[in-house]
């Protein structure tokens, strides 16, 4: 049997058995009860995040729908300050789907889980009719344990503060858009999905006093993150064009199809905003991060009334909204 059968979301005897010869295997999962019984060690606070996952295509240049899906739900557990422990993960697939397909996301999913040091402890499998699914659609949910002391908040905003980058903007856009489309690059183009739970527990053991809030600019791109951030906070935020971090491949990607880097999806970047007698010595230790060695600070907090504001090269200025529809449908 090469494909997925309408009866493998069944409940019966094909749903057992591709739970427990492709699923359960590959996540080690040590039974098939309906709850996972987990352990905290915590008495603090506890952060959940869920999301669902529909990239077209599943598979792209430097990752799949797999690796993304445990490592935006990491990157959301990790901006607010925790540290990701748990997941659960969930599968609609589509009559039809390829068995070897499932077994490749399933690969990718496990190794990506493993890098970031999480444990998929839950998850569940459902099947559609043919034409209904577009394949495979994926549902994360994640828990993490938020240290003591920890607070991020758009609130604690304050003017002067600085805003960093930890890495160049605009590459998994691209990255998947390119391969729906059949575009090529040179040098290609790769997503920059990737954990970030590590690198931002290092700055947060050193700093967290000092950073104000993060988040990391997916749908939408850097744009949408800092204009929700200044609306929450009520102050303006400036950036300097010449100063973000943009590959020159994404950029001439981005000027023959006519979107706006600053629009466009990323998996593996966060935005933070930080005390700015600090936002060096964050910056640089960022940098010494494997995953953060394109990063910069590209703007500052200022008196406003919740606009973003861009320095552009040229020396003029223009304001930076969120965007009203969509630049690149299923991206992530």
């Amino acid at each position: 049997m090469d494909r997925i059968l309408l009866g493998h979301g069944s409940g019966g005897k094909l749903m057992h058995e591709l739970i427990k010869k492709y699923i359960a295997p590959v996540f080690e999962l040590p039974s098939l009860m309906d709850s996972a019984i987990v352990t905290l060690n915590h008495s603090g606070k506890v952060a959940i995040t869920t999301d669902s996952y529909t990239v077209s295509p599943i598979f792209f240049p430097g990752g799949d729908i797999g690796d993304l899906a445990i490592n935006g739900t990491v990157n959301d557990l990790a901006v607010v300050g925790a540290i990701p422990l748990y997941l659960t993960v969930g599968f609609i697939l589509e009559e039809g789907f390829p068995i070897s397909d499932f077994e490749r996301i399933l690969s990718s999913i496990s190794s990506s889980s493993k890098k970031a040091g999480v444990k998929i402890v839950a998850g569940d499998t459902k099947v559609v009719d043919k034409g209904k699914g577009d394949g495979i659609f994926i549902n994360t949910s994640g828990i993490g344990i938020v240290p003591e002391g920890i607070e991020l908040s758009p609130l604690r905003i304050e003017v002067g503060d600085k805003v960093i980058i930890s890495g160049s903007i605009g590459n998994h856009g691209i990255a998947v858009m390119s391969e729906r489309n059949g575009f090529t690059f040179e040098p290609p183009v790769l997503s920059d999905t990737r954990a970030l739970n590590g690198l931002i527990g290092d700055i947060m053991k050193e700093f967290g006093q000092f950073i104000k809030v993060m988040r990391d600019p997916t749908r939408g791109g850097v744009a949408t993150t800092l204009k929700e951030l200044s609306l929450e906070s009520g102050k303006d935020i400036l950036i300097y064009e010449n100063t973000i971090p943009l590959h020159d491949t994404v950029k001439g990607a981005c000027e023959l199809l006519g979107l706006d880097p600053l629009y466009v999806a990323n998996e593996g970047i966060f935005i933070a905003i930080v005390k700015a007698e600090m936002a060096e010595k964050i910056l640089q230790k960022i940098k010494s991060h494997p995953f953060g060695k394109e990063s910069a600070i590209i703007g500052d907090v200022i008196e406003g009334r919740g606009r973003v504001l861009l320095k552009t090269s040229i020396g003029g200025t223009r304001i930076v909204d969120m965007l009203p529809g969509e630049q690149l449908p299923r991206i992530c």
